[in-house]
């Protein structure tokens, strides 16, 4: 175990995850925990960024979260899955690391300046609801990764800015301390984006457009029969161009074993859009259902669910005070110890 390099992890608990996560980390996740100790982050602090207003959201999605995880592999005795907000030495190392990054280089952060755009007051301006703690997130995430010495992140191709600016937070650190902290390296997912069934680039949970890992056969049905297929095929009889179509786009994901049939079938006009989404529908609830069926084993287990946070908090919790003691003694603030 201590040969092993550290992956952190994790997702923010603002809701159910679903199939752009699993996707376009989860699968990865579950078969990288075991070559790395996996730290998986459950980040309520950063999620109450833009959610500081609805606390109870972020606290009851938490177990939504965990269940998701342990729901499509994830082993607690492989990896450990822990609360951010109950490892106060991340928000220590966020204090430090913000006397390192220049306002300026926050707001030139890609990452920062495409979800500014994002954020608009009443009258239309941009930025003038951005908060400190919104702005700092690339610094809060400095704190996450370096706090369990981090030396992989998987990251989609967008966050890569963040890690970008961890690497100089950390470069600057040891610097000025010394050799304190470990410098992470990104590791991209293989399919960082997963399009939406309303042909949207980026499956998501408000975008109203996402197939949740829970999501049971009624919901599926009724998601899967109003998904984009291809706007030129008329016909039931017309040939179609799958290439245009959402369905396809998900045979390809969870029907591997007959998509070329589909692909074949549907140019060639013999295969009508109706079968094929009832197809799908069958397709995706096989591919779901060893997911449903451990999330149910733990939604039946509360109070297992509740162990394995409460051990991997406290397991979290000490690697972080292995660091912060590093980090305070090159600092020269280790008054007492």
């Amino acid at each position: 175990m201590e040969n092993k390099k550290n992956i952190l992890t994790g997702e923010r608990p603002t809701g159910r995850l679903h199939l752009g996560h699993y996707f376009g980390a989860l699968k990865r996740r579950v078969e990288l925990q075991e070559d790395y100790n996996t730290y998986i982050i459950i980040a309520d602090v950063q999620a109450l960024t833009d959610n500081f207003d609805n606390p109870e959201k972020v606290r009851k999605n938490i177990r939504e979260v965990v269940l998701d995880n342990l729901a499509v592999g994830i082993d607690p005795e492989k990896s450990t899955i822990f609360i951010q907000s109950m490892i106060p030495e991340i928000a220590e190392l966020t204090v430090y690391y913000s006397n390192l990054v220049t306002v300026s280089r926050l707001y030139r952060n890609p990452t920062v300046k495409t979800e500014i755009k994002q954020k608009k007051d009443v009258f239309g301006n941009e930025g003038e609801s951005v908060t400190y703690g919104f702005l700092g997130y690339p610094v809060s995430q400095a704190g996450d990764i370096t706090a369990f010495d981090g030396a992989l992140v998987p990251v989609g191709a967008d966050q890569i800015p963040v890690i970008e600016q961890t690497k100089e937070i950390v470069r600057k650190f040891n610097k000025i301390y010394g050799p304190t902290l470990v410098e992470p390296q990104h590791l991209l997912s293989e399919n960082s984006r997963i399009k939406g069934l309303d042909g949207n680039e980026k499956m998501g949970k408000s975008l109203n457009n996402a197939i949740f890992l829970s999501d049971d056969y009624e919901t599926i049905s009724k998601k899967i029969m109003g998904a984009i297929t291809d706007t030129n095929k008329i016909k039931k009889n017309d040939p179609g161009n799958p290439d245009n179509c959402m369905v396809y786009y998900y045979h390809k994901l969870v029907n591997k074993d007959n998509v070329k049939t589909v692909n074949v079938e549907c140019r060639a006009g013999t295969r009508g859009c109706v079968d094929c989404k009832k197809e799908l529908i069958e397709s995706m609830m096989k591919f779901l259902k060893p997911i449903q069926e451990r999330r149910k084993y733990y939604e039946e287990r509360p109070e297992v669910v509740d162990e394995i946070l409460k051990k991997g908090t406290e397991k979290a919790g000490k690697k972080a005070k292995e660091v912060m003691k590093r980090v305070r003694q090159n600092m020269k603030i280790d008054y007492f110890d």
